[in-house]
């Protein structure tokens, strides 16, 4: 690689300008540290207007992103426009087969199209890096590529959402409503201000399990249809009654290898307030791998926000400054597995099930009985009743049973005239 280095940067919402700013405050650092010269010589984003905290450079700007490629030379690009297809896949693509370095932290394209950009990457022996389109500042990917690379793991698990985790956190901590909370985190740029429902609805989350499978498990970035729940209809109410039950709610993402079978999800869980996972608070992630022979590796850091994605794309950038061409997916794609999909249906849980209900005889014994007929046990049932509005809630934590027989009791319960709400579900996590 050449002494003098030429940057772009395309996006410059929350990401894109830290990471600029890092660029020029760091420039020093970068250049001690690798040998080698580097001088942004590009940005672009869609509103060269719009209000920011430093001064465009109208010298380098390019509103059209593509124009960069015919009007500079640039060595590597930093994408942070975040769309999955589009503009930010246009500009990788077209990035990779001009022969130039990408970084993104973009999980939403990786996770889409990471199969496909990774060969082309290959084909033109450029790096494709997304370090920061995972866990924030945890250098997980790096981890698995290099640190854990001859381990054979069998699971990888944990918190990928620091916006979600905020949330489930302050609600505990605040006495504060889901929507109040939220409110906040958007005011602290732990979640978007127009429109966070990607960290909310566990999409954002579950794209990063699907590139955290692929390189654990040297396998394609899979495109099965899987279960996949958010945070937005957890209420103040069962974050309360979870404590009472030394419980606490977390939002995981979950993947492992079951007889060979790929298994991928992301839903809230219950745990327990003395594991390790129920003590990651606030907008930290965390990322928990089992495999042979290192056992259990735990990874912690924050998740949330432009600095620990900054901190991971420069880590990137240091990486391709100091010559490391290497596989965007670990191996090459042409040796990547293809696993087929674990069935959903034979996911066991213990579950934590809420009910508001009529305060009048019989309706426990519904519940119960409805319960018993598709073999789901009762461990453990609280009923509080309201005597003031003749209502009651009933929570019911139940034996193990599989994913099958809760959906099937689940819709029977809405046709009951004497339960007032569609029941809240939340698994419990083992």
């Amino acid at each position: 690689m050449k002494k003098s280095i030429n940057i772009a940067v395309v996006g410059l919402g929350q990401v894109g300008s830290y990471l600029l700013n890092e660029l020029n405050t760091k420039k020093k650092d970068i250049e001690l540290k690798t040998g080698k010269k580097i001088n942004v010589v590009a940005i672009s984003a869609r509103n060269i207007n719009k209000k920011r905290q430093f001064r465009i450079n109208k010298k380098i700007f390019f509103k059209n992103p593509l124009d960069i490629f015919s009007k500079t030379n640039v060595d590597i690009l930093f994408e942070a426009i975040g769309l999955s297809d589009g503009i930010s896949k246009k500009v990788v693509e077209t990035a990779l087969k001009k022969k130039i370095h990408v970084i993104t932290p973009n999980k939403a394209l990786i996770s889409k199209h990471g199969n496909e950009l990774a060969k082309i990457a290959e084909q033109n022996n450029v790096n494709l890096e997304f370090e920061a389109s995972v866990a924030g500042g945890i250098p997980i990917l790096r981890s698995i590529k290099e640190g854990l690379a001859t381990n054979k793991i069998s699971k990888v698990y944990g918190i990928l959402n620091g916006t979600s985790n905020y949330i489930l956190s302050e609600m505990e901590n605040s006495n504060q409503s889901f929507a109040d909370v939220l409110k906040k985190a958007q005011k602290l740029g732990y979640a978007e201000p127009g429109n966070p429902k990607l960290d909310l609805n566990g999409f954002d989350a579950f794209a990063k399990v699907r590139i955290l499978s692929s390189l654990s498990f040297n396998s394609k970035i899979s495109k099965h249809k899987c279960l996949m729940e958010g945070i937005e209809k957890i209420d103040l109410k069962d974050i309360k009654i979870a404590n009472q039950l030394d419980l606490r709610i977390k939002l995981l993402g979950i993947s492992e290898l079951k007889n060979g079978h790929l298994f991928e999800t992301v839903h809230p869980c219950l745990v327990s307030k003395n594991s390790y996972i129920g003590n990651v608070i606030g907008v930290m992630n965390a990322v928990i791998l089992e495999g042979k022979p290192i056992g259990e590796s735990i990874l912690q850091g924050e998740g949330a926000g432009p600095g620990p994605t900054s901190s991971a794309l420069l880590s990137d950038l240091l990486s391709i400054l100091r010559g490391n061409i290497k596989k965007p997916l670990g191996v090459s794609v042409n040796k990547l597995k293809s696993l087929k999909p674990y069935n959903v249906n034979n996911y066991v849980n213990s579950l934590y099930l809420r009910f508001e209900v009529k305060d009048k005889p019989g309706v426990l014994s519904q519940i119960t009985n409805r319960l018993a007929k598709y073999n789901i046990s009762v461990k453990r049932l609280i009923q509080t009743p309201n005597k003031k509005d003749d209502k009651a809630t009933i929570v019911i934590i139940t034996h193990k049973t599989s994913e099958l027989n809760c959906n099937n009791c689940l819709s029977i319960f809405k046709k009951n005239k004497n339960i007032l709400k569609t029941p809240v579900l939340i698994r419990l996590y083992n």
